[in-house]
């Protein structure tokens, strides 16, 4: 099938290549934009019947505006004496110069000035139009501050406006920056690697083409699917889009193009070369693109929304590109013939005494010890899981040289730490009668002594604990946690202590739900840890499914997935030494397993489906296993290693964002993708294949001689022989 398809393209260029064009432009200028089925609201994700989606439901109902946004004001005097009762004089006249403030998305100040107990600080929180990851509310920060600072001047006073929007704000620039840094990083990277490789600008231009038309279709694409499945898309996927068609892209394209080349060498002409690289490369491509839909595929089974509709999302973008991989790269390369690598001349020769070919030969005669010694370094890695946390604070993961960290620290000082994000009860009447004031006040005051609790912020415009709707069917308290809303212990407490005593203590004929930002993130850990329970083991599966039917082999599909599990925990084990051990995190972000199953797991099992199909093939040549591995190294390895070291660099640029999420996401994923390409499928593969010998293919014995199409190498038997 693919050595048809290849003489089609090859002979046909031109009118793949206009079809190309007139489907690109045709979708571009019909299809709607990923904007018009994205959200941005965590919540949206979750299903109806987690306790934090039914607190938010009697919010949106019963108070339309508790899940506004809001900034907040932190004053304190620059001497660092306790507030005296002019200061705060001073800051009730802040709070009503900023509710004055004519800038769109300001409502106001919301209450008086609240001084803490020490009164070393005092708040001015302020009313926003908007949800709290609404980009438009970062417009408003400047304003506020700028009233704060005319109306403090001169008054002894400091003040810092926090909260989620101004830290958003603060660090937009670093991200935008970051993005900017990761995206030409890539590219550049990208072009120099390949130029490295190739010694040809048109070899190394010719992802980044190949990779833009992609990405022009792809978006159009999914937001039809996601219109017809209604489905909402996370806001992350425009980014993680553009990181997996660059990483899928080129892989593929490096693959075709180093077989395109290995038969050039081997004397083809330049048609019959192409025509022979799409008929064995097509089925690695289309192999690998399988196994990666069908990883990304399986996200269809998360409970998590963000999940749900990201799977389908990429799994569209991976066939496009490895359709792109198989006609359109094709294409462009029967039309440019051997010009696409000029003016390099190495494709007319095949470069002798390579560290390929050293390592080739010592796989092939001590496959033991490369399986022991690569399998050991991974185990080792692996170690560091056993100490493994997860860090859910998202402040953390921001730079502490801005005005909404130091404000955040200063409201600390005065404040039980979970000030800024106070955990909301929310309470409704059962029979629709109204809420008694008293009861609803005793009962607030009886959460005082509730486990984790620090204090209880008046939510009513009178001060009192409780706050009422309109029509006081319903009420609200706001509790502070004693630690960090975003800690484990808090994520602990607000989706399991806290929720039975807040149940227990409601009054009779009332319903009670915790709300809040810890009680949002228990539920979405609790959705994340079944969801990757799910997965993993379906993902793999499946996985293992497409690889027996490749092979036609039971063995090799059970210990290429045993690598790829090993692979996965060595990555996490070495980004917990990198960041626990040596950077003295409190944890690694809690995102990060579903980042490496996307990345190190679907990308990764690439190399090692083009590693044991280049085993099988060289064993079909009529090689024993062991010369077979040797021979897959030498020439499937440098495909492997170059595809493996572009994408790991392409991660690895993300370490220079300066943002402690960016860095980690990308030490761990160019860890993760280099253990894939150098340890697991350039050496633990070939040695556990060259071990088992004739058993790794069983019941099929795919690697018969003869049993399928050869082709001849790109070096003769007696000139191999000869270089040994």
């Amino acid at each position: 099938m693919f050595e048809r398809l290849g003489r089609f393209v090859v002979h046909n260029p031109w009118k793949v290549i206009l079809g190309w064009l007139l489907a690109t432009v045709a979708i571009v200028l019909m299809a709607p934009g990923l904007g018009d089925v994205t959200s941005q609201d965590q919540a949206d994700f979750l299903p109806r019947d987690y306790e934090s989606v039914k607190a938010m439901e009697v919010a949106q109902r019963s108070f339309p505006t508790a899940n506004d946004a809001t900034a907040t004001i932190v004053v304190k005097r620059a001497d660092g004496q306790p507030l005296a009762d002019a200061d705060l004089a001073t800051v009730g006249t802040l709070a009503e110069a900023v509710g004055r403030v004519d800038a769109e998305h300001v409502a106001g100040a919301v209450g008086p000035p609240t001084p803490s107990p020490n009164r070393t600080v005092a708040l001015v929180t302020v009313g926003l139009t908007g949800a709290p990851d609404d980009p438009e509310l970062l417009d408003a920060i400047p304003e506020i501050r700028e009233a704060a600072k005319s109306t403090l001047n001169g008054t002894g006073l400091g003040y810092a406006v926090t909260g989620d929007i101004a830290m958003y704000a603060d660090n937009a620039d670093a991200f935008d920056t970051a993005l900017v840094v990761v995206g030409l990083a890539t590219i550049g990277l990208i072009i120099v690697l390949l130029l490295v490789i190739y010694r040809s600008p048109l070899a190394a231009l010719l992802p980044i083409v190949t990779v833009g038309v992609v990405s022009a279709i792809a978006p159009g694409l999914i937001s039809w699917v996601a219109q017809a499945a209604d489905l909402r898309v996370d806001q992350s996927l425009e980014i993680i889009l553009t990181i997996v068609l660059y990483g899928v892209g080129t892989d593929y394209i490096l693959f075709l193009l180093f077989r395109y080349r290995e038969r050039l060498r081997a004397g083809d002409d330049a048609k019959q070369a192409l025509v022979a690289a799409v008929a064995r490369v097509g089925e690695v491509i289309a192999s690998a693109a399988a196994a990666i839909v069908i990883a990304f595929s399986a996200l269809l089974l998360a409970v998590f929304g963000a999940f749900t509709s990201l799977g389908p999302a990429l799994a569209i973008a991976v066939v496009v590109m490895a359709f792109a991989a198989l006609t359109l790269v094709p294409a462009v390369v029967s039309l440019l013939g051997t010009k696409i690598f000029w003016p390099s001349k190495s494709w007319q020769r095949t470069p002798r005494g390579t560290a390929f070919q050293r390592l080739g030969r010592f796989t092939g005669r001590r496959p033991a010890v490369v399986a022991l010694v690569s399998g050991g370094l991974m185990l080792a890695l692996a170690a560091g899981v056993l100490g493994m946390k997860w860090d859910y604070d998202q402040t953390g993961q921001l730079p502490s040289d801005t005005e909404s960290a130091r404000g955040l620290e200063d409201l600390q000082s005065g404040f039980p730490v979970g000030a800024l994000n106070p955990t909301t009860v929310y309470l409704r009447s059962d029979d629709g009668q109204r809420l008694d004031p008293a009861a609803l006040n005793a009962y607030a005051a009886s959460l005082k002594d509730a486990p984790g609790i620090g204090g209880i912020m008046p939510a009513g415009q009178d001060g009192s604990l409780a706050g009422f709707s309109q029509d006081g069917t319903a009420a609200r308290i706001n509790l502070l946690l004693d630690r960090s809303p975003y800690a484990p212990e808090s994520l602990d407490l607000a989706g399991g202590e806290l929720r039975d005593v807040v149940h227990a203590r409601a009054p009779d004929g009332t319903t009670a739900y915790v709300g809040g930002i810890s009680s949002l993130f228990a539920d979405v850990r609790d959705a994340n840890t079944r969801d990757l329970k799910v997965i993993f083991p379906v993902a793999g599966l499946l996985i293992a499914i497409i690889l027996a039917l490749l092979l036609r082999s039971l063995v090799a599909p059970i210990y290429l997935m045993a690598a790829v599990f090993l692979g996965f925990l060595s990555t996490l084990g070495a980004t917990v030494f990198a960041f626990q051990g040596v950077g003295d995190r409190p944890g690694l972000s809690f995102m990060l397993p579903t980042i490496l199953y996307l990345f190190v797991v679907a990308i990764g099992t690439d190399y090692n489906i083009l590693m044991i199909a280049r085993l099988r093939e060289e064993a079909r040549l009529g090689n024993d296993p062991r010369t077979a591995a040797d021979l897959a190294v030498e020439h499937g390895g440098p495909s492997v290693g170059a595809a493996g070291l572009i994408l790991a660099g392409t991660f690895a640029s993300m370490m220079l964002a300066g943002v402690a999420f960016l860095t980690e996401m990308g030490f761990a994923v160019a860890i993760g993708i280099s253990i894939s390409a150098f340890v697991m499928a350039m050496l633990l593969v070939p040695a556990i294949t060259a071990l088992l010998g004739h058993r790794a293919w069983w019941p099929g014995h795919g690697d018969a001689a003869g049993n399928g199409t050869a082709l001849p190498t790109a070096e003769p038997g007696p000139v191999l022989t000869e270089t040994r």
